[in-house]
């Protein structure tokens, strides 16, 4: 396979297993890149990238920009924070003006789900989401699975459990559907009020108990708990949520094997895990950061020969 079959990366349940592979092969291609002395490759040279985010964000916005810089992108970066949304234009209004200014991709980020979804029927440019919502957000779940493929050789067959605030999560979702697709059973573990009702109806395993869910799985992917989303509460304290499902060192060396630990980030240090797991020789969360650059490079690279 040498294209994808989309012309947008609107989530990780529009793709197959063929076009992941091919996002990870072109990774590995420009990961080599990234560790040259010049860094950069003319790929995307006329070709201009907005990133338009309507939330916050540091490591995505970051993450993209970099890798369009890499490419040779000219970048326009938007935040509605300092834009006429806060005077009430609309989503189409803000991103036709933006692509007035002749404009060939999008990167959004958008606190409502399906907001990619309606702008990719609405305009012509090329839609990347970076996170919509509790929804999807493909590209963190291609970066954390071609992580795990780096580390270990690859995801068939590995046991990987999701753990945390699971009901919040745009990551969640998405890391479970690039891991079933790759061939990976998956766990979810946390507290019942931060799991979906219907989560097992995905294909997953569930678990309530975190030391049960660490003896099952190779990799333990650990999410933030997303207070900001959180319109109640659904445990009693961070301190008591620490005690019962943040992962520290002792839990770890307790058990009988090694496991790869992962984050998306930001970690709320002292919460889901200790600073001595975050730092450790079990961690791959910074080998995550860099892969996102790479990752986000293939994505742009293969999308931008995809037009009308």
């Amino acid at each position: 396979m040498s294209q994808l079959k989309t012309k947008h990366l609107l989530g990780i349940k529009n793709l197959d297993r063929d076009e992941i592979e091919l996002i990870f092969e072109t990774a590995d291609n420009f990961k080599d890149v990234l560790n040259r002395p010049i860094k950069k490759v003319p790929s995307l040279r006329d070709v201009t990238v907005a990133n338009v985010f309507f939330e916050n964000s540091t490591r995505t916005r970051l993450s993209f920009e970099l890798a369009e810089k890499r490419l040779s992108a000219d970048v326009i970066n938007f935040s509605s924070s300092s834009s006429s949304v806060k005077k009430g234009e609309t989503l189409l209004d803000t991103v036709n003006n933006i692509l007035a200014m002749k404009v060939d991709m999008v990167v959004m980020r958008h606190s409502s789900p399906g907001a990619p979804h309606f702008l990719a029927r609405h305009i012509k440019a090329n839609i990347i989401n970076a996170g919509d919502g509790t929804h999807e957000h493909p590209t963190q779940a291609l970066l954390d699975t071609f992580s795990i493929r780096e580390k270990t050789g690859g995801v068939e067959g590995k046991k990987v459990v999701i753990v945390g605030d699971i009901l919040h999560s745009r990551v969640a979702l998405s890391n479970i559907f690039a891991l079933q697709k790759l061939g990976a059973e998956v766990m979810v573990c946390g507290p019942a009020t931060l799991l979906p009702k219907h989560i097992a109806s995905l294909g997953v395993k569930v678990e309530l108990d975190i030391r049960k869910a660490l003896e099952w799985c190779d990799i333990a992917n650990v999410l933030r708990i997303q207070l900001e989303r959180q319109k109640m509460r659904y445990f009693p304290s961070l301190r008591e949520y620490s005690l019962y499902y943040g992962i520290n060192k002792e839990l770890l060396d307790s058990l009988n094997k090694e496991i790869v630990i992962m984050h998306p980030g930001p970690i709320n240090r002292g919460v889901e895990i200790t600073s001595d797991v975050a730092d450790s020789e079990h961690s791959i969360i910074l080998d995550q950061v860099e892969n996102g650059v790479a990752i986000r490079m293939a994505v742009l690279y293969l999308l931008a020969g995809k037009v009308d």
